[in-house]
């Protein structure tokens, strides 16, 4: 799990990718804070951003018939978000595989931890069949991924 302990956050040295998104009333729920729902929205706009800033433009994987399929979301909500908060989404690459890959993210607003996420992601053609990531990309993206602090 992504975990609530002091130590949450991307390794010392990890690419990270920082969003900022404003809450519209439009995601919020009856009880006036955001539906727990768009958390996983924040975080697929935040992975693409993380793609885009470190590595390449998401549509260009998409050119090569290549697809992260998310097969797993880890979310842990620690305080709620409500309308009009500003709110800053960290994302760093855990790890990347021969056909999958694992992002992290940490929500934040005002500084204070709103939520942590892991995703995994399965790499699949157009048609659903999981496929391997081409070996080229797979050692861009494993050189970018997050080490270990006592690595």
């Amino acid at each position: 799990m992504p975990g609530r302990s002091a130590g949450w956050g991307p390794p010392p040295g990890a690419h990270v990718s920082v969003v900022e998104h404003r809450v519209p009333f439009y995601e919020t729920d009856a009880m006036k804070v955001v539906h727990h729902s768009n958390h996983v929205r924040y975080l697929e706009l935040a992975r693409i951003a993380w793609l885009d800033e470190h590595h390449r433009p998401y549509r260009d994987y998409v050119a090569e018939d290549l697809h992260f399929a998310t097969t797993r979301v880890e979310l842990d909500y620690l305080r709620p978000a409500t309308y009009d908060d500003v709110l800053r989404i960290a994302t760093w690459l855990e790890w990347v595989r021969g056909a999958s890959l694992r992002m992290a993210y940490e929500i934040r607003c005002d500084g204070a931890l709103v939520s942590t996420a892991a995703t995994e992601h399965a790499v699949v053609d157009g048609e659903g069949r999981l496929r391997r990531i081409p070996r080229e990309r797979r050692v861009e993206l494993a050189a970018l991924a997050a080490k270990p602090a006592d690595a």
